[in-house]
């Protein structure tokens, strides 16, 4: 068994964001990742294989999804479910604070 806190012990994501495995087996796999001002890269999209449930536990950020008009925004608990290979793309984390997520991904 394993026993955590997903907001103690947050890595320095000011450089780059962080992404940690907390858990991987067959057909899912579970991340916390801690941004700090980063966003996806002009013109990138991901497009990914798996399904991923997100929930944001900490900070604010936007998402963009290609076949949507307007971002959307979130902040601590709001969640949102991307279908495999929905074209999605991170638009904005707060550079004030760190935003942690909780991703699940599944195929």
């Amino acid at each position: 068994m394993s026993l955590g806190n997903l907001l103690r012990d947050l890595p320095d994501a000011c450089g780059a964001e962080i992404t940690e495995t907390l858990l991987a087996a067959p057909g899912v796999r579970i991340e916390r990742i801690v941004s700090m001002g980063q966003s996806s890269p002009p013109g990138f999209w991901y497009d990914q294989p798996e399904s991923e449930f997100v929930v944001l536990l900490a900070g604010a950020a936007r998402l963009r999804f290609a076949d949507e008009a307007d971002e959307r925004t979130l902040g601590p608990g709001d969640w949102v479910h991307v279908a495999a290979h929905r074209r999605h793309r991170v638009a904005w984390t707060d550079p004030a604070r760190q935003t942690v997520w909780l991703a699940v991904f599944s195929r």
